[in-house]
């Protein structure tokens, strides 16, 4: 019966220290397993949403955002509607300034030639008479002075016209 109890007591020994084995092998593979479950625990990054919601999404925003981007265009094409008047405007002036350029150097030499012609008349006339040339002297520097600042008003209202004209063509091709 020793012998039986020594078998037994020897397979229990070997039983224990397979078992032993057993423990420690699991236990070497169980460590690692808070670090596996982290590392095979899966994170949305980014979250998936349905089709239908997306597009509502979508038409909500357009929703919103039309009729403001529709104002800031219209501001912004009166502003440049505005500026082309303008600059109609500042160009039809400049047309103006150069016309008062271009016409009074012939007004200041039509002016002088005439002015030394009233000149040598009035010197002629001087000789003769000298109290009344000079007063028809003066009267026709005053005439000719006139004359000048009459042309003058008729060539800014000719531009002025013309200038008209040019923005009631343009705003009746707009139309």
């Amino acid at each position: 019966m020793a012998s039986s109890l020594a078998s037994s007591v020897s397979s229990l020994q070997s039983s224990l220290q397979l078992l032993d084995n057993s423990i420690t092998i699991l236990d070497e593979g169980v460590n690692d397993f808070p670090r596996l479950c982290k590392v095979l625990q899966t994170t949305r990054h980014f979250e998936l949403l349905p089709e239908p919601t997306l597009r509502e999404a979508q038409q909500s925003l357009l929703d919103e955002i039309t009729p403001s981007i529709a104002h800031l265009l219209s501001l912004a094409s009166n502003h440049v509607e505005k500026l082309a008047r303008r600059e109609e405007g500042l160009k039809a002036k400049c047309d103006l300034q150069e016309g008062r350029l271009s016409s009074n150097p012939e007004n200041r030499t039509a002016a002088t030639r005439v002015q030394s012609q009233t000149g040598a008349a009035v010197r002629g006339r001087l000789a003769s008479s000298t109290g009344n040339a000079a007063s028809k002297a003066a009267e026709l520097r005053r005439l000719v002075q006139k004359k000048e600042r009459l042309k003058y008003v008729v060539d800014r209202l000719e531009l002025q016209s013309t200038q008209r004209q040019r923005q009631l063509r343009k705003s009746m091709a707009a139309q």
